[in-house]
């Protein structure tokens, strides 16, 4: 009888504690931070696999884990909600979590996310260290360029709203009810009855496309800013991302992101303190700003390419359908959708016609290059670290992914767990991990070339997830009950977003042949 009271009593006082953490952490989650707790500190939601595997754009910091059903496979220790551009703490969620989430909770719903958390999440992903490309944008389409950040504000807006319209659906009491969970539930459905996977498969190696390259970009900004920050050494860019890379090796070794997840904060800071030194040197030499420089023409050649940049500094709704499903009020998703992007669409036009104006035709493919040497180092350094203290997050959810779909025990698999009984990695894991680090390098060796590959990446992926896609799943589920002039922007969309893709697309690899050429003769 004592040992059981002493046993009841424990639980309890264990319950309390695990309780009154999970409520500290939380605190600290909605402020920005992530408490410094153990492993069993928080859990986090367990979003629709989708955008818990390829995450870049979202803070999802507060939202707790859902008790698992009986039976259900419990999840992977070391899923996280990604952030792109590394802002964002990104705590661990495992099974030894859910137990306490289950208490925490109490079996009711899971805590919800306001609106203007939800904002800050979205701005997060639409505002990254990326915008630093967008002066290079303005020098090959003059005002053109700057309609494009005002025209890619405005169409991302919408098909983010739309993208949501397709996650409900009337039932029979007329009632409108969300009946999807996810992107991909949005394309497999589009795809029922014949290719019912056939959506969620193009959707998914879209974004593993997105994270690889955004891998590779991440590597490619970090050797040039360092070869410019120091031109006097003899160490070609080249040599500066082989460098960078080797900093990146660990990553293979990673089983989680919690130790990277500390700097995650201090690296947003940074990127906003560098814009605004970045702003100012440009105002306090507006005395000379090259008004005559911003034409209405445009380089027909790299135009196209500046399309690409510009899309993909807006991409973000891969993980929207999580987001406002996570929301208190979901009503309030459009009016967050508004002011965030006309916030982003404001503060990018101003970066990139200040900074176009302070430098015109001198302006290179990352702006900062184009600081005097005296506080270029000091800003390039910075960026440098945010550049390798972000590439953990879009690598360690594309490797997720690629185990999870090639490597991971089960009946739609045939090659062996990439994890042993213990959860220690397997060679074979650890080989596609470093296999995959390599990729990344020999990309950034044979194309150094920043603003082409974003460029790229946009007109592939950013343009198809932001524009095609998302306008095509709203004619296709919800014609019927379309108004006309909605089933014309649609189609306008669609039509405009491929002509844009195809062409941005086309002249990127165009520029990145011929700039391998170039690099070959040398």
């Amino acid at each position: 009888m004592a040992t059981l009271l002493r046993s009841k009593l424990s639980n309890v006082a264990t319950s309390v504690s695990n309780k009154s953490q999970a409520k500290v952490s939380g605190m600290f989650a909605r402020m920005g931070f992530q408490a410094a707790t153990d492993e069993e500190a928080v859990g986090f939601a367990h979003c629709d696999d989708l955008d818990l595997e390829h995450r870049q754009g979202l803070q999802m910091d507060i939202l707790k884990s859902e008790p698992s059903e009986e039976g259900a496979e419990p999840p992977v220790e070391g899923d996280f909600h990604y952030q792109r551009d590394g802002s964002g703490p990104l705590p661990p969620s495992g099974s030894k979590e859910q137990g306490m989430c289950s208490e925490f909770g109490g079996g009711q719903d899971k805590p919800k996310i306001t609106a203007w958390e939800a904002g800050w999440n979205v701005t997060n992903a639409i505002q990254g260290m990326f915008v630093l490309g967008l002066p290079y944008a303005i020098l090959h389409g003059g005002y053109l360029g700057l309609f494009l950040i005002i025209f890619a504000a405005v169409v991302c807006c919408y098909t983010g709203k739309i993208l949501i319209a397709c996650l409900y659906e009337e039932n029979e009491d007329g009632e409108i009810v969300r009946v999807r969970d996810s992107y991909v539930d949005i394309a497999n459905a589009c795809c029922s009855p014949r290719f019912p996977k056939l959506g969620g498969r193009i959707v998914n190696v879209a974004q593993i496309i997105e994270l690889v390259m955004t891998c590779i970009l991440y590597v490619v900004v970090s050797g040039n800013l360092m070869y410019n920050s120091f031109p006097s050494l003899p160490v070609s860019q080249k040599s500066w991302s082989i460098i960078a890379t080797a900093a990146l090796l660990p990553c293979a070794f990673l089983k989680n992101l919690k130790a990277v997840s500390k700097f995650s904060l201090l690296c947003t800071l940074a990127h906003f303190v560098i814009n605004i030194l970045v702003i100012a040197y440009c105002l306090s030499r507006a005395r000379d700003w090259a008004w005559e420089k911003v034409k209405f023409y445009i380089d027909v050649k790299k135009f196209p390419i500046s399309i690409g940049i510009i899309v993909f500094s807006y991409t973000s709704q891969i993980f929207l359908p999580s987001l406002e499903g996570n929301m208190q009020k979901p009503k309030e998703f459009h009016c967050m959708m508004n002011w965030t992007h006309i916030a982003a669409c404001v503060l990018k036009g101003l970066f990139a016609l200040v900074a176009y104006l302070t430098w015109a035709d001198e302006t290179k493919e990352v702006i900062t290059d184009n600081l005097p040497s005296t506080i270029r180092a000091v800003v390039n350094i910075f960026l440098v670290a945010k550049a390798l203290l972000s590439y953990p997050l879009p690598f360690f959810a594309a490797v997720e992914v690629l185990e999870k779909s090639f490597f991971q025990e089960g009946s739609r698999t045939f090659l062996p767990n990439c994890y042993g009984g213990d959860g220690r990695l397997k060679p074979w894991g650890l080989t596609l991990r470093c296999a995959l680090v390599v990729f990344t390098l020999l990309m950034a060796i044979y194309v150094p070339h920043f603003a082409l590959l974003m460029g790229l990446t946009g007109s592939l992926t950013g343009a198809g997830l932001c524009f095609l896609l998302p306008s095509l799943f709203h004619l296709k589920l919800l014609w019927r009950k379309l108004l006309w002039h909605h089933v014309f922007f649609d189609a306008a969309i669609f039509l405009i977003g491929g002509i844009c893709s195809v062409s941005g697309f086309v002249h990127s690899l165009e520029g990145l042949i011929e700039a391998y050429r170039t690099n070959s003769e040398d």
